[in-house]
């Protein structure tokens, strides 16, 4: 059996089709809770339509199992609002229903205004290991972290560079295009091959048997391309990129953001030195 968890937000049926043909048999939608005011302080907003399409998607992709991940104790939830939503899960009939307890959460100011951070307290059914089975799971869950921050460093750094190059084609100085200015043109290469050599590295380390500390390397390599990228796009937009108005500003805060969730690039650039420094050499072989 092949598992895969999915964001319905981000999911068309020919993706759903897609996933079928690599193999998957088994999926999982996030969900946590439908109602429009959770959904906003959990800074989540996700339609019953959007979740109800992905669901028969699979169905008809002939899915073994369908999943729905909800939540009970979020911000603003109620056992009235609660009720009402899961009348609306089972009336999508999924083969399972994971719920998990959240005692507590509290929402933390971030400079990234692109998502929420909260601080959660997990209720004790949540509690589904401990020792080195616990490790275990933690391993795992770092490691997706690692290559989650990865892939949205990447996709990031490739955004705000196209969007970067899409003005410096329409901007003119002098009668003619920045894009034409050959030190801009440098500038923008250099870019080009950084995102191209993280992104490269992204898909050689995409599967399950990336380590720990490879899956690190690549999130530092990735989050400081992102972040270099993004402060480079805010210059080559010149004024109108500093403005509130403009998203260079919500790139470059995800950028930094990214680079301090799951440990900074000094922390595991210090990981693999000492990986590398334990590892055996070829003449002791």
């Amino acid at each position: 059996e092949a598992f895969i968890e999915i964001d319905p937000r981000f999911t068309r049926p020919t993706t759903v089709a897609a996933l079928r043909t690599l193999g998957f048999n088994r999926v999982s939608l996030g969900v946590q809770d439908f109602d429009p005011e959770v959904q906003r302080k959990v800074n989540r907003v996700q339609s019953l339509e959007e979740t109800r399409a992905v669901v028969e998607a699979a169905r008809a992709e002939r899915f073994r199992s369908v999943n729905l991940d909800l939540i009970y104790g979020l911000p603003g939830q109620t056992v009235m609002s609660f009720n009402t939503t899961l009348a609306k899960v089972v009336d999508l009939a999924p083969d399972r229903i994971a719920l998990a307890p959240i005692e507590q959460a509290t929402g933390r100011p971030a400079w990234d205004l692109s998502r929420r951070l909260f601080d959660g307290t997990a209720g004790a059914a949540t509690v589904i290991a401990s020792g080195e089975a616990a490790r275990a799971i933690h391993d795992l869950a770092t490691r997706r972290l690692l290559l989650s921050l990865s892939a949205d460093a990447v996709g990031g750094a490739e955004a705000a560079l196209d969007m970067a190059v899409d003005y410096l084609k329409t901007r003119r100085q002098f009668d003619r295009p920045l894009a034409l200015f050959q030190a801009l043109k440098h500038r923008v290469a250099d870019l080009k091959i950084a995102v191209a050599a993280a992104e490269a590295l992204l898909w050689s380390r995409a599967g399950d048997e990336a380590s720990l500390v490879q899956l690190g390397a690549l999130k530092a390599l990735a989050t400081t391309t992102y972040r270099r990228v993004a402060e480079e796009a805010v210059q080559l937009h010149g004024g109108i990129g500093l403005t509130r108005e403009h998203p260079c500003h919500l790139f470059l805060k995800r950028a930094f953001l990214n680079a301090a969730l799951g440990g900074d690039a000094d922390h595991w650039t210090a990981v693999t030195a000492q990986a590398a420094l334990a590892a055996p050499s070829t003449a002791d072989r």
